[in-house]
């Protein structure tokens, strides 16, 4: 965080030039719709980004939250708010895309694009560079509480952990189809992409096994439930370690040797937009290199900016946690836009075994 801190005098001077751009903007507000605690906003010393960019520009954000894809999507399908930035992930940008839910990126105003490391660009949700700036990315992995869960368990790096009766009212899952398809899916051997009934079926006779043993489908509610104690293991997303063994010294994580999820969520325009102009011009502001350091710091998701991750503390961009080795990242899967059907029968079977 110090590194980040002392670059920040820096930002006075640039916040001078942008102005001269962006203050006639002073009476715009746009809306920013993203995922919870995903952005640095001032606390214990950081750098407040919102803060930040209104300073800098007059441009006025309303930020507000969402805990799932699937509820960001109800919400810009229904129509009934008027965002100008969403922050979505991988396989839900592919489906909004192919829905005509997005607009395309004018990438001359985001100069910063061009820091944006090759890896992340031609993605299969957006192949041609149209609609999409990276944001963050990481892996899934499970989070366990070394003092509730035994070691040797922990040594075999399998998500069979999850279905361990040993552990039953202990564990917790995630409450959203993709991610927990896409476990017991990798469980079986499947891809978590597939599109075959009987593989997805599977999957959900393993989900219905396990369900006795869960306490609870959660999103958010893992940060309070691993920092206490209520909760022994928990499957989530990788960058939310830092906060995590922050608050719980005994919270520990390891990425299952079956292979998991590696996403990525990225900054887009829903249509219709009101304030395209300004949505770029805050989209490049959170691509600038001291920005995007500043909320990996924060969140401890890794950063896809190459400028930025020169400025991250080393401790946490040589942490094989939020910067996995080629290795494992070669035994990783990047989601995809499912056919609708099939989007369908893993919904409706989640339904019906939340319901049961």
């Amino acid at each position: 965080m110090k590194k980040i801190l002392s670059v920040l005098l820096a930002l006075f001077i640039a916040a001078q030039i942008l102005c001269l751009a962006g203050c006639s903007s002073d009476k715009v507000t746009i809306n920013v719709y993203s995922w919870g605690e995903y952005i640095s906003d001032g606390y214990d010393g950081s750098l407040n980004v919102i803060k930040e960019f209104q300073k800098r520009t007059g441009i006025k954000v309303n930020y507000t939250t969402f805990a799932t894809n699937e509820e960001m999507y109800a919400k810009i399908s229904a129509g009934g708010s008027d965002y100008d930035v969403i922050i979505p992930s991988d396989y839900m940008i592919g489906k909004l895309i192919s829905e005509g839910k997005l607009e395309k990126l004018n990438y001359e105003n985001i100069p910063n694009y061009q820091y944006i490391d090759d890896s992340f660009k031609n993605m299969s949700y957006d192949p041609a560079n149209e609609y999409t700036v990276p944001y963050m990315w990481g892996t899934v992995g499970i989070f366990y509480n070394k003092k509730m869960v035994d070691a040797a368990d922990i040594e075999k790096m399998s998500w069979d952990i999850l279905w361990d009766a040993k552990y039953s009212g202990k564990i917790l899952m995630f409450d959203n189809p993709r991610d927990s398809f896409a476990i017991a899916l990798k469980k079986l051997g499947y891809s978590m992409n597939t599109t075959n009934k009987d593989e997805i079926t599977a999957a959900y006779n393993e989900l219905v096994k396990q369900k006795p043993l869960v306490q609870g489908y959660v999103m958010d509610q893992i940060f309070n439930k691993m920092a206490n104690n209520e909760a022994a293991l928990a499957p989530y997303y990788a960058g939310d370690y830092m906060m995590m063994s922050a608050d719980n010294e005994d919270v520990g994580f390891f990425i299952p040797k079956e292979g998991t999820n590696r996403f990525v969520d990225a900054m887009c325009i829903p249509a219709g937009s009101k304030h395209k102009d300004e949505a770029e011009q805050f989209i490049n502001y959170m691509t600038e290199a001291e920005i995007s350091a500043a909320n990996a710091e924060y969140i401890g998701y890794a950063t896809p900016q190459t400028e930025a991750k020169k400025l991250l503390d080393p401790e946490i961009a040589n942490n094989p946690i939020y910067y996995p080795s080629d290795e494992v990242l070669a035994n990783t899967e990047l989601f995809v836009a499912l056919p609708t059907e099939t989007y369908a029968l893993m919904e409706n079977l989640w339904i019906k075994l939340k319901a049961n």
